[in-house]
C-alpha cells in the first residue's frame, strides 16, 4: 500500500439545507509532506473534534480503488484525492483485510488502525447529494481511522508495512457492518 495523495482542509463555510455549515472536509491534494501529529494532522482543519480527530481519529485513510465505484454513481462529479475527507489516498486500502489494533509503519511514522469511518451528513455536502451516505453505508468503503503512535511526516510514495498484526481481530468490515 503506497500513498498516491496527502490530502489537507481548510475551514470552509457551506450552505446546506438553508443553515451556515462549517467543515473542513473539502480536503485538497498537496505536493508537500504532512506531519502525522497525535490527534490530528497539522495544517488540516478539524471542526467538529467530538467527532474528528484525537487519539483515535487523528488521520483518515481512504482508497484509491473505491474511487471507481463512486465514480460510476456519481459521472457528473469532478473527483479529486481526498473528496471522501480523507488525510491519505492509499493505491489499495482493503478494509475486508486489515484489523483493529494492526500496527504499521508509514513514512517516519508508526500508526495504529482504530476504526472506520461512520460517515455524517457533511459526506452528502461533500457530495451534493445526501443519498451518498447510504450508498457509502451499503459497501465496505468506510476509509480507516488511524492513531498515531509515532509522530512525524508522511509523503507520496511512502509505503505502509505491517509491523504487527493482533490475532482474532476483527477486520474494519465487519467492525463497520456491525454498525449499521
Amino acid at each position: 500500500m503506497k500513498i498516491i495523495s496527502v490530502n489537507i482542509g481548510k475551514r470552509t463555510k457551506v450552505v446546506w439545507k438553508k443553515k451556515e455549515i462549517e467543515t473542513g472536509m473539502f480536503k485538497k491534494p498537496v505536493n508537500t509532506p504532512i506531519f502525522l501529529g497525535k490527534e490530528d494532522v497539522l495544517n488540516d482543519a478539524v471542526v467538529d473534534r467530538k467527532y474528528h480527530g484525537g487519539i483515535d481519529q487523528a488521520v483518515y485513510g481512504y482508497s484509491a480503488k473505491h474511487y471507481n465505484h463512486f465514480k460510476k454513481l456519481y459521472p457528473n462529479l469532478e473527483f479529486n484525492y481526498g473528496m471522501f475527507g480523507e488525510n491519505i489516498t492509499f493505491s489499495d486500502l482493503d478494509e475486508e483485510q486489515i484489523t483493529v489494533g494492526s500496527i504499521y509503519q508509514l513514512g517516519g511514522c508508526k500508526l495504529e488502525v482504530t476504526k472506520p469511518r461512520q460517515p455524517c451528513f457533511k459526506l452528502g455536502i461533500r457530495f451534493n447529494d445526501p443519498k451518498v451516505i447510504r450508498h457509502f453505508w451499503n459497501s465496505t468503503m468506510s476509509g480507516i481511522y488511524f492513531k498515531v503512535l509515532k509522530t512525524g511526516f508522511v509523503a507520496i510514495g511512502d509505503t505502509m508495512l505491517l509491523i504487527e498484526k493482533p490475532t482474532n481481530a476483527p477486520t474494519i468490515a465487519e467492525v463497520y457492518d456491525t454498525k449499521k
